[in-house]
């Protein structure tokens, strides 16, 4: 549906990368889950090692569902590209940048 505005939109967004400083906002969504249908966004150091993004993060948000277990998750991917992450990569050590999609499956 197209939006015709009133004038033009000059404002900056409110979730631009600068505003979070050694932050950024990374997405992550479960796919071909019926509990899931949307993904997750979290507020996590770019500097964070990837062992502590999924088990401070990804595991205790998918733990809501029981057909979840943290040792099957697989198929990890940053947008549409495979990665396979190691524990001690980093965010920006995956290529993750700012309002990133990462998708995983559990087999």
């Amino acid at each position: 549906m197209t939006v015709k505005a009133i004038g033009p939109y000059e404002f900056p967004a409110k979730d631009r990368q600068e505003i979070f400083g050694d932050d950024q906002l990374v997405c992550v969504h479960w796919d071909d889950n019926m509990f899931y249908y949307a993904g997750a966004t979290f507020r996590v150091p770019r500097s964070m090692k990837w062992s502590d993004f999924k088990s401070q993060m990804i595991d205790p948000w998918a733990a809501a569902d029981p057909d979840y277990r943290p040792d099957a998750a697989t198929d990890w991917r940053r947008d549409d590209e495979p990665i396979d992450p190691k524990p001690d990569d980093t965010i920006t050590d995956l290529g993750i940048v700012h309002k990133g999609l990462i998708r995983f499956r559990v087999k």
